[in-house]
């Protein structure tokens, strides 16, 4: 057993020895393919480049308690989100199959074997022999085919899979991001579908009251029956909108139940908005209760881009192709595998750990390539081309990104213009329609202009309540083509 111990000794150094030596290229970021701002400064190529301060997270972005403890729901409930996470684990679990292979694997066997020799046949198998039994046991412990990676294709086959690990780890984060803005924007929604049915139903029954008032008139014969027929289409197209919004409403709700992926509680729905004493601007004079999300900055550094999961995801994916690299070269190097076991065998069972019972044996093993038809130089290739194709991905993904975050800057540009526009055509169609149904009562003008400017009226508050959806979605644009927090 001595003799085993220099034997065991030289294979441990082998093993400590292992892995001198890496094959792949060195990875270095590539320039990213855009200009270096995002925002007022995105359509030149400035070298003063934006803030690069990564955003908030989503517990600050979301503002408002209801939509916070929503959003929270949402990441324990939602089933996308589940199998991203899953996804996570088999990766992992599969690093941690290819990184084994960076160990020898170690097994300790026993085994016994009994045969009895018929008679007539001795132990050498001739003739003349008696009957007898033989019995053999072993044990032993030991390596098989250890691969030696002087070369580093082990490790970087290993790298290959951990990149491919931190790739899915970011798909998961770019599946959060987006749940966590199709929820907010899903919220929004609905509170702006919510404060359009409330609109609708104050105009229905604002229309109901001067119809009322028209039939009554005309049955004491001062007006005309075209004036209340035209009263009888304004009610009906505003029980039109009363149906149409209660509709959407309800359709809001199931979407924002799939996406949370339970029913959501009453009190994490937004509330109806307050009618105050001014009549039906009050519904939308102010921001409506959605107004709840951080304000994104005007400009940023492009480097934020980094931050976006799609983006890490493809720079781990390009990485991997590096490690093929290094695994395809370390074919057409020489590659070394030992075999070795140390144990004790004897012929009986009570003799297997007597003194003079050892056994060891050590096989190592040299494989040298000498011929392949081309195999090893078209895996190369192979490697090489997957990437250039893999680079040209990874531009192209961080070209969208900026293509994205571009158009949410250049929307945001006007939305506060736009804003301040119709919420002064609100101010303006209001006294538009309180002049002219004043106008009406005194006679001097007839009732077309009533509904005219009634039609307005309606027309810039149902726009203004979209509009005001329209500036907090493109902050939840921003948070998520800029990559969250």
């Amino acid at each position: 057993m001595m003799r085993v111990l220099p034997t065991m000794s030289l294979l441990a150094a082998a093993v400590l020895l292992t892995g001198c030596a890496n094959l792949s290229p060195h990875f270095e970021r590539p320039a990213l393919p855009v200009p270096s701002t995002l925002g007022n400064a995105a359509t030149t190529d400035s070298a003063v480049a934006g803030s690069d301060t990564p955003l908030p997270g989503w517990r600050e972005f979301a503002q408002g308690p209801q939509l916070r403890a929503l959003i929270a729901l949402a990441l324990d409930n939602n089933r996308d989100l589940r199998v991203a996470v899953l996804s996570i684990e088999k990766a992992r679990a599969q690093y941690g199959v290819e990184r084994a292979n960076l160990f020898p694997s170690i097994a300790a066997t026993g085994q016994g074997s009994r045969s009895r020799s018929p008679q007539g046949v001795n132990a050498a198998g001739t003739g003349n022999g008696s009957g007898q039994v033989n019995s053999q046991y072993s044990a032993q412990l030991g390596l098989s085919s250890y691969e030696l990676d002087f070369s580093g294709r082990v490790r970087n086959l290993n790298d290959v899979a951990l990149q491919e690990f931190l790739r899915v780890t970011e798909n998961r984060h770019s599946v959060q991001l987006s749940l966590v803005a199709e929820v907010s924007s899903a919220w929004l929604t609905l509170a702006a579908d919510r404060q359009r049915l409330q609109l609708a139903q104050e105009t229905l029954a604002s229309r109901e009251a001067s119809y009322a008032l028209t039939e009554r008139i005309f049955a004491l014969g001062a007006t005309s029956g075209l004036v209340l027929a035209q009263n009888q289409i304004t009610v009906d197209s505003a029980r039109l909108d009363v149906a149409s919004f209660t509709s959407l409403v309800a359709r809001d709700r199931n979407a924002l139940n799939a996406l949370v992926g339970s029913s959501v509680p009453a009190d994490l729905l937004p509330a109806n908005a307050a009618l105050g004493q001014n009549g039906l601007l009050a519904i939308v004079a102010a921001q409506p209760a959605a107004s709840v999300l951080l304000a994104v900055p005007a400009e940023l550094s492009s480097q934020v881009l980094l931050q976006r999961p799609d983006v890490a995801a493809a720079e781990y994916s390009l990485r991997g192709t590096y490690a093929s690299i290094g695994a395809a070269r370390a074919a057409f190097f020489p590659s070394i595998s030992l075999t070795a076991s140390v144990g004790t065998g004897s012929n009986a069972l009570s003799g297997l750990f007597e003194s003079g019972s050892g056994s060891w044996s050590f096989i190592p093993q040299i494989r040298l390539p000498i011929f392949d038809a081309g195999r090893n130089q078209s895996n190369l290739a192979v490697a090489k081309a997957n990437q250039g194709i893999a680079l040209a991905q990874y531009e192209k993904v961080v070209q969208t990104a900026f293509r994205e975050a571009a158009d949410a800057f250049a929307d945001r540009a006007t939305l506060a213009q736009r804003l301040s526009a119709q919420t002064a055509l609100l101010e303006a169609t209001q006294r538009t329609f309180t002049l002219s149904d004043a106008r009406f009562q005194a006679g001097v003008d007839n009732y077309l202009t009533v509904l005219d400017a009634q039609r307005s009226l309606y027309a810039a508050q149902q726009t203004l309540i979209g509009l005001q959806l329209a500036e907090q979605a493109n902050r939840i644009t921003l948070y998520k083509v800029l990559g969250g927090g």
